[in-house]
């Protein structure tokens, strides 16, 4: 994909300025695109956008609630109507972080939420957005996902993560899926959908002294798959850009 000024990426989950969203957002719109900044408050993300845009940078404001159908179309059919494609669509939202949780004390509705939220928005979203994705001609789709839904991460895979994450690790792990099969039904219309680790990234305070690294380097991991020639890979898991084992 070029870094043409005409292309139009949207990012959810874009609601705090140490956030990952936030930060792919910047990357993107440095590299000449437009960018939608989406989140459930949009008192948040206006002000997030305008920071972008005393930047210089080009950055809208967009209310989005993942968990919702209605929310989701609603959006598709704003941007369909003022951009009439969408270029990259970045699966930032998450959340319900279960550390020291164990499957079966989980309670069920936080399962479901999690679900919904972490697996369910982001095929919610694809789903919305699949018919201005085809009209881009080189669609980009990037699932941000966790090594804790991978078997191989040595440090925070399934079998071995420090902090257990159940309910979180098994959203990703599902998420991980979701983008192998959509990277199949989609790689007629020259669509690319990768799942992205952005690894263990400092966006609270504190976490830089676990050893966290600085958000713009997860970040960059995401822009990476976003921003992939139209003969690169599709279906995969990635952190950095290399290939990160299930």
């Amino acid at each position: 994909m070029t870094t043409e000024t005409n292309l139009l990426a949207l990012i959810t989950g874009v609601s705090r300025a140490e956030g990952l969203g936030f930060e792919t957002a910047r990357q993107l719109a440095q590299r000449g695109m437009n960018v939608l900044l989406t989140a459930r408050d949009l008192e948040k993300v206006n002000l997030l956008a305008q920071q972008l845009q005393s930047e210089g940078l080009k950055a809208l404001a967009f209310q989005l609630d993942v968990t919702s159908d209605e929310s989701a179309a609603q959006l598709a059919k704003e941007v369909e109507a003022r951009f009439g494609k969408l270029d990259v669509l970045v699966n930032n939202a998450a959340g319900y972080f279960d550390a020291g949780g164990t499957p079966l004390e989980s309670d069920m509705d936080f399962i479901r939420d999690a679900l919904d939220t972490n697996l369910l928005g982001a095929w919610r979203m694809v789903k919305a957005f699949a018919t201005l994705l085809r009209r881009s001609g080189h669609g980009r789709v990037v699932n941000v996902t966790s090594g804790a839904g991978s078997f191989s991460d040595p440090v925070f895979g399934l079998p071995v993560h420090r902090q257990n994450v159940p309910v979180y690790g098994i959203t990703k792990l599902a998420l991980n899926g979701l983008t192998v099969k959509l990277a199949l039904q989609l790689k007629a219309d020259n669509i690319l959908v990768n799942s992205v680790c952005p690894g263990f990234v400092a966006t609270y305070p504190g976490t830089a002294d676990w050893g966290a690294r600085p958000v713009s380097e997860g970040a960059a991991g995401i822009v990476w798959a976003a921003t992939l020639p139209d003969n690169g890979p599709s279906g995969g898991l990635f952190r950095d850009g290399e290939v990160l084992g299930w």
